[in-house]
């Protein structure tokens, strides 16, 4: 299973691509993608669809999992990260890509143990569990890593759990 993990934002859209073979979790890519700030929105967010396409048509994952929307004070800046969200749901749903959302919480718990985990100790962990020689940089980079490890845990999960609630279509 390849995951592309993502945290959203409108300047600073983290990426993280994550292969899970049995239980073997490897770092395929992770970077930034950046949009500057003088540009105008819409813009902004046609450069975010199309290098989102462009990692999408690059990785072919099997799934996206995207940091889900935070309200913190800012909804100026909460706005602008639901736009970006939408536009990277819409290159994955062109591509018919199923797509998860994770809470911050819900991340720190399945990478760290805690969902209150501080970011430094995410980082640490993201570097153990996929191996890395090096903690994983900028902060949006490891992040998206983060919310990828989480759906690539998840899923497996997931999945028994949908087929044991499916009823037996098998005739008797």
């Amino acid at each position: 299973m390849i995951v592309l993990g993502i945290d959203p934002g409108i300047a600073n859209t983290g990426f993280g691509v994550v292969r899970r073979r049995g239980g073997r979790l490897a770092a395929l890519d992770g970077g930034v993608i950046r949009t500057r700030a003088e540009r105008t929105p819409e813009s902004r967010l046609a450069e975010l669809f199309a290098q989102m396409e462009d990692l999408l048509a690059r990785h072919n994952p099997d799934a996206v999992a995207m940091e889900a929307l935070y309200f913190g004070q800012n909804v100026r800046s909460a706005f602008a990260v639901g736009q970006a969200r939408g536009v990277l749901l819409l290159a994955a749903g062109r591509r018919s890509i199923p797509c998860q959302d994770y809470t911050p919480q819900q991340v720190k718990g399945a990478v760290c143990g805690s969902g209150r985990a501080p970011k430094d100790q995410v980082t640490r962990m993201v570097q153990s569990l996929l191996s890395l020689p090096e903690p994983p940089t900028p902060d949006h980079a490891a992040d998206a890593l983060a919310v990828a490890i989480c759906h690539a845990n998840h899923a497996p999960l997931r999945s028994a759990t949908l087929r044991a609630q499916m009823p037996d279509s098998r005739v008797a």
